[in-house]
């Protein structure tokens, strides 16, 4: 996190609540030079909400301007999708597919998908770290084989595929040539992760967002404004899982 140093926002932002609705929510601030006016969102998982101001903000004028903003606050956790843990009768999604998770203690077959249902055998204690396993090796197997498929098309290899629980990216690129992904991608519909998988793999040819680099991605998956769109409206709802 990045924070203003001298003008009180680093001291703010340590171990900042506010209350909304019986409700104590986490404060996080960021200063930003390109900022000309202070902005308030909710953090990727609607558990936190983060202040991005201009350098050399009073604390006392962020302390305001959070305070005046309550009722929109209040509205937008009231909007917020309801958390699914991963547990027994919890509805995933695999790949967009809508899959009812079932205990099955004695069945000894670790984690399966089959006909919309997900099994997971075992204790009951263990089901929520054993399907996050799971879904994460999926995830991992799905996003390597759609790297290399788009890899393959451009001539190029990254150097390595990395997958996280990242809150702000769903994938990048780095400047040596890994691709990081969020495992989450799993949730989402095929059409999402291709676009996702061929746009970290268009940065291995161009590491910028120019025409040309839109060209590759275009080339790759074909039109994307719909699976862009649907991560702007609906990525949120992927963080509410487990």
């Amino acid at each position: 996190m990045r924070c203003g140093g001298p003008d009180g926002i680093s001291r703010l932002a340590m171990g900042t609540h506010i209350t909304i609705e019986g409700r104590s929510i986490p404060l996080r601030f960021r200063t930003s030079p390109r900022s000309r006016r202070l902005s308030l969102r909710l953090d990727s998982t609607g558990d936190g909400l983060i202040v991005v101001a201009p350098p050399h903000v009073p604390e006392s004028v962020l302390h305001d301007f959070v305070l005046g903003k309550g009722e929109w606050v209040a509205l937008q956790l009231r909007t917020l999708p309801q958390r699914v843990p991963f547990a027994d009768g919890a509805v995933i999604p695999i790949l967009g597919v809508p899959h009812t998770v079932r205990h099955l203690p004695e069945a000894r077959r670790g984690v399966w998908a089959e006909e919309g249902v997900l099994g997971v055998s075992g204790e009951a204690a263990h089901v929520a770290r054993r399907l996050t396993d799971w879904l994460r090796q999926r995830a991992r197997d799905h996003l390597v084989e759609r790297v290399r498929v788009y890899a393959n098309r451009l001539g190029v290899s990254p150097t390595g595929v990395t997958l996280r629980d990242t809150r702000t990216r769903w994938g990048s690129c780095a400047a040596c040539g890994r691709l990081s992904f969020s495992w989450r991608l799993i949730l989402a519909p095929p059409a999402v992760v291709d676009y996702v998988s061929a746009h970290e793999v268009a940065h291995l040819v161009e590491f910028n967002h120019s025409p040309r680099f839109w060209s590759l991605v275009a080339d790759l998956v074909g039109e994307c404004d719909a699976a862009r769109h649907w991560l702007k409206v609906e990525g949120l709802t992927l963080h509410r899982y487990g």
